[in-house]
């Protein structure tokens, strides 16, 4: 059968699976199993087996649960509490400062746990209600819960990087080192948005009332609750970047800090250490099926030759390397609108990856260029994940409408550095460079 034909075939039954609502996992593997049937033959299935060793027994793997349990340890601990207290001292007095304020709390849970449930969720729970008291415009006050939240994904330790970096077999600890720049600067886009907003429309994001400020004193006690994030954030990154320890071995130590962490914060429970091991194990089964479905399909895919056909296809073309590159973001975004972030991931790497170093450029520039939409993916209606968090937590007077609008504003920001990104890569190689030279 002809290449171009059996690639149609191939990639549109995946996604008509994923369109009839079936689990990303199994609309993945089945298509990758029907095509072993059809075209390979049933001798064919031990790749199957091949795959599933290969994905679940990988060293870089064993990060997963141990990152997203310490994400749902923090979660539990009251530390968000302590640190929104803080932010409220010092930044209360200013206008848009709470907002601002949960923008630097969702950095903070960023660097200490690569999820963006979870700053979304936590910030959702405790800031949204404090903005609404005080008269934050509804829609500022979603949005910037909403985007605070994608920076779990794009500042390390990240899950996405993870299986980016296993999926693409490049080095997770450049990925990490690559993505604290930009997570950094889109953090500080963020801040400067609302800053300026509430500057001229003070009504949208007023400042806490004199009565309810704080002594100077006051201020600087409330700052011994930055202590154990900065010590938990050294001992996963710092680690890392100073060649102590691998990204699977500073997981460990970081779920053995958030568990400390919990023991001092005297919230330790069994029913804490029970939730959080169920949905440990929830999410790393989870991620588990989808990377193996994902390895299949990409195995199938390269033994099919339609790889190495839609690589020389995209070549023949004659398009420049940097518009090629601007196609694969703008169809990232467009894929992120009606797909699972995942799923998106696993559907363009086979493709993508490949031709981009043929193009020239790095695999890991890309990759953080490819977090970074996925964050937008998270947003973007009408599937975003972080839109369904925000609906769940917002009071009963914010529509679905409301929700949608107060992420278009940070959905533009992301752009606008993801294309600054794009113009200068030597934002996101800067740090990976130094690791490499430093060894």
């Amino acid at each position: 059968m002809d290449v171009g034909l059996l690639t149609l075939l191939y990639f549109g039954l995946l996604v008509l699976c994923v369109a009839l609502g079936l689990p990303v996992a199994f609309s993945i593997g089945g298509t990758a199993v029907i095509f072993i049937l059809w075209q390979l033959g049933s001798n064919c299935l031990l790749l199957v087996a091949i795959s599933a060793w290969e994905a679940w027994t990988s060293h870089v793997m064993i990060a997963i649960p141990l990152f997203v349990l310490m994400a749902y340890l923090l979660q539990g601990c009251g530390m968000a509490d302590d640190l929104f207290e803080m932010m409220y001292r010092w930044m209360g007095p200013v206008g848009g400062g709470l907002g601002m304020g949960t923008v630097v709390i969702c950095t903070i849970f960023a660097a200490m746990a690569g999820m963006s449930a979870l700053g979304t969720i936590t910030m959702g729970l405790i800031a949204l209600p404090a903005m609404m008291k005080r008269g934050y415009d509804k829609r500022l006050a979603l949005g910037c819960i909403g985007a605070g939240g994608t920076l779990g994904i794009l500042i390390p330790p990240s899950l996405p990087m993870i299986i980016y970096g296993f999926l693409a077999q490049e080095s997770v600890g450049q990925l990490f080192l690559g993505g604290i720049i930009p997570g950094i600067i889109l953090s500080t886009v963020f801040i400067v948005y609302i800053g300026l907003r509430c500057i001229f429309n003070r009504s949208v994001g007023p400042a806490v009332p004199k009565e309810e400020r704080f002594t100077w004193r006051q201020k600087f006690a409330s700052l011994r609750s930055m202590v154990l994030p900065l010590i938990l954030i050294f001992m996963v990154l710092g680690f890392i970047y100073l060649g102590i320890a691998t990204p699977t071995e500073a997981a460990g130590v970081g779920a053995m800090g958030a568990f400390i962490i919990v023991l001092i914060y005297r919230r330790f429970s069994w029913n804490l250490l029970r939730d959080s091991l169920i949905g440990t194990l929830r999410i790393t089964a989870m991620a588990g099926w989808i990377i193996l479905g994902a390895m299949l399909f990409t195995h199938v895919y390269a033994t099919l030759g339609a790889s190495q056909f839609l690589q020389e296809l995209t070549l023949k073309m004659g398009l420049n390397r940097w518009l090629i590159l601007a196609l694969t973001q703008v169809t990232l975004f467009i894929l992120g609108c009606f797909m699972d972030p995942t799923g998106m991931m696993v559907i363009t790497l086979p493709i993508f990856v490949p031709l981009i170093r043929d193009l020239g450029f790095s695999a890991v520039w890309f990759g953080v260029l490819f977090v970074i939409n996925m964050e937008m993916g998270y947003l973007t209606p009408p599937f975003g994940y972080n839109l369904f968090y925000m609906k769940l937590l917002a009071p009963k007077t914010a529509t679905m409408q409301d929700i949608y609008m107060s992420v278009i504003p940070f959905i533009l920001l992301e752009w606008l550095v993801l294309i600054l990104m794009m113009a200068f890569p030597n934002i996101i190689m800067w740090l990976p460079e130094m690791m490499i030279a430093a060894r």
